[in-house]
């Protein structure tokens, strides 16, 4: 059996509360600043990707996909964290990126409390994610065609 095979069928067994389900407890869990601005960013999401697939990984990380991961959820004491997995290889012409800088992969924003959000700018990378991981799904198929 193939590894993507593997994968899925694995995915297909596990019992329990769906990775959104798992989500939604999280952003209840948290009942504060936090949990609100993580909700806010999932709908942000949402709306930037309706296809976009939820994902619960690394023993409670939210995680957005599309032809791969997009971005993380991760909540800290201080800041709401949005992590984009490619984030280095995405224009960012609002300067949303405000951590995890030094990387050559990474990217992330971390949201404090207090602060608002550029929407606009916000959608704009999640959708240049989500064509950059469409473009490396597109390249992979065409070697192996």
């Amino acid at each position: 059996m193939k590894k993507a095979e593997a994968k899925k069928n694995a995915a297909k067994v596990t019992d329990g509360p769906s990775p959104s389900k798992l989500i939604d407890g999280r952003i209840k869990e948290l009942g504060d600043w936090r949990g609100e601005m993580l909700a806010r960013v999932r709908g942000l999401i949402k709306q930037a990707d309706p296809e976009v697939v939820e994902e619960w990984k690394w023993r409670g990380v939210p995680v957005w996909e599309h032809d791969g991961i997009i971005c993380t959820g991760e909540t800290y004491k201080e800041v709401v964290k949005m992590t984009f997995a490619k984030g280095a290889a995405l224009d960012d012409p609002a300067g949303l990126f405000n951590s995890s800088l030094d990387g050559n992969v990474r990217r992330a924003i971390d949201i404090r409390e207090g602060e608002t959000i550029n929407e606009k700018a916000l959608k704009a990378l999640i959708r240049a994610a989500v064509e950059l991981n469409a473009s490396k799904v597109k390249k992979a198929a065409k070697r192996s065609s």
